[in-house]
């Protein structure tokens, strides 16, 4: 026998007391809710909070129909209601309070014609529902984390389907196997051209006299091509041996050109000497020739022959020191030169020096960088190739009596409005590739990315 005290039976002796049947119809879509209400897990187990939007209409005043978010301090505000408490409430007891709190109420309406009249609100009447939830947000290894909208029945695996699906990447990234090939690309070039400055340093440091115990063998520790390492070691180690041999060759010109002034200088010395001796026996021989003169023993021509034999050798004199003063002043500018020559090139050298030991540590840089970016993208092929090795761990977090409390869940379990949903991945077991143009795994790409920390045995120094 039917309760005449349950919703449906309510609705259906209201029916049989009122025939208008515009009534008759309200009440049963009343009816129909509140049975639909009661047969629903997820609508009875949840109560309201805070955010939810719940919607407030009664059949006979069409304009009181009203959607009312509520407030953070759990009420909401409704004509003919007021300010009322409704957070914690099922959808039954918001239901039943809003009928009981709006029942009897006396609501004035105006008739199409201008006219007044008054209606008292019935409480079958009275329909009071959540129209919109509170949306659920899901973060971690998911491709857009963020807020997912609620609705009833909605379960994790939903949830995460409305967000893109899992994110096994863990990365913003492009096709990790294109993006492989690009990186090992980059990375390989970005090692020939550390192990052309690492040789330079080298060569440099040879010609300063600097580390004489580093051979060139220390110097194909690379991960490139050894033919390659090599080509760049020769070309280094040429012109090593090019630089000494031009600055042995200035070096043994300046010494020449020194040794050759020299042997002038002495030359000149004597000649100087033989100069001072011939003009100060002209000089003599002029004097002699004056006092003879004077005393009549010889001619005039006499004298004059004398006096010019006196200055052609005075001549010769001072032309001979003249040019041993320049052949003096040579030398000594070839000695500057000698001097200066080791000490600009070492200058030029340290400078050229710095410049390379900065690019050796930029490239170093980009390196680390580079292998660091292999690492990940070699992360990402792999769980391509084996797919997600096992479920996600999936934690719920959900507001409760105590607080937020975390709930351990998988992908089938039902959400609550509010939930904040933490996903991680765990990385698949390591399984043999099965391409190997495909698979990062291969002997090659290890090795590079192996010797990414590593950087040389010379580089270091």
């Amino acid at each position: 026998m039917l309760d005449e005290q349950s919703p449906l039976g309510k609705a259906l002796v209201t029916t049989d007391r009122r025939r208008d049947g515009i009534y008759a119809v309200g009440i049963l879509l009343t009816a129909a809710v509140l049975f639909e209400a009661s047969i629903t897990p997820a609508k009875a187990d949840y109560h309201l909070q805070a955010g939810d939007t719940v919607e407030i209409s009664v059949a006979t005043v069409p304009e009181l129909k009203q959607r009312v978010r509520i407030g953070p301090n759990g009420t909401i505000s409704f004509p003919l209601l007021g300010q009322m408490t409704v957070a914690g409430l099922s959808g039954a007891e918001f239901q039943a309070k809003v009928q009981a709190s709006l029942a009897a109420k006396a609501v004035r309406q105006r008739t199409p014609d201008g006219r007044e009249s008054s209606v008292t609100i019935d409480p079958d009447e009275v329909t009071a529902t959540v129209v919109e939830y509170r949306p659920v947000y899901i973060n971690g290894d998911i491709a857009k984390p963020g807020e997912v909208a609620f609705r009833p029945l909605l379960t994790v695996r939903q949830a995460v389907a409305l967000s893109g699906g899992y994110d096994i990447v863990r990365l913003r990234m492009n096709n990790p196997i294109l993006e492989s090939a690009d990186l090992r690309g980059e990375y390989e070039a970005l090692w020939t051209e550390f192990a052309k400055e690492q040789a330079h340093v080298w060569r440099l440091r040879q010609e300063l006299g600097q580390d004489p115990r580093i051979d060139r063998n220390s110097l194909l520790d690379v991960p490139i091509p050894r033919s390659t390492a090599l080509d760049i070691i020769n070309v280094e180690t040429d012109q090593l041996r090019t630089r000494q041999a031009d600055a042995q060759a200035e070096r043994t010109f300046l010494e020449h050109a020194i040794t050759e002034a020299d042997e002038q200088i002495r030359v000149l010395s004597e000649q100087q000497k033989t100069a001072e001796q011939a003009n100060q026996a002209d000089t003599e021989d002029f004097e002699k020739a004056k006092d003879l003169f004077s005393r009549g023993n010889i001619t005039n021509i006499r004298v004059s022959d004398a006096r010019r034999a006196m200055l052609l050798s005075s001549t010769q004199r001072l032309q001979t020191a003249a040019q041993f003063m320049q052949t003096q002043r040579q030398r000594d500018d070839y000695v500057r030169q000698l001097e200066k020559l080791d000490s600009l090139r070492k200058s030029e050298m340290l400078r050229e020096l710095q410049d390379a030991v900065v690019s050796l540590s930029r490239i170093r840089s980009k390196l680390q960088s580079t292998g660091e970016k292999l690492q990940y993208v070699a992360l990402a092929k792999s769980q391509l190739a084996g797919g997600v090795g096992s479920k996600p761990s999936i934690t719920i977090i959900r507001t409760g009596a105590k607080g937020n409390e975390p709930v351990a869940a998988d992908e089938d379990s039902a959400l609550q409005p509010g939930d904040v949903i933490e996903v991680a991945l765990h990385e698949a077991p390591a399984t043999a590739p099965t391409d190997s143009a495909s698979a990062f795994g291969s002997r090659q790409d290890r090795s590079l990315v192996q010797g990414a920390p590593k950087l040389g045995e010379y580089a270091r120094q």
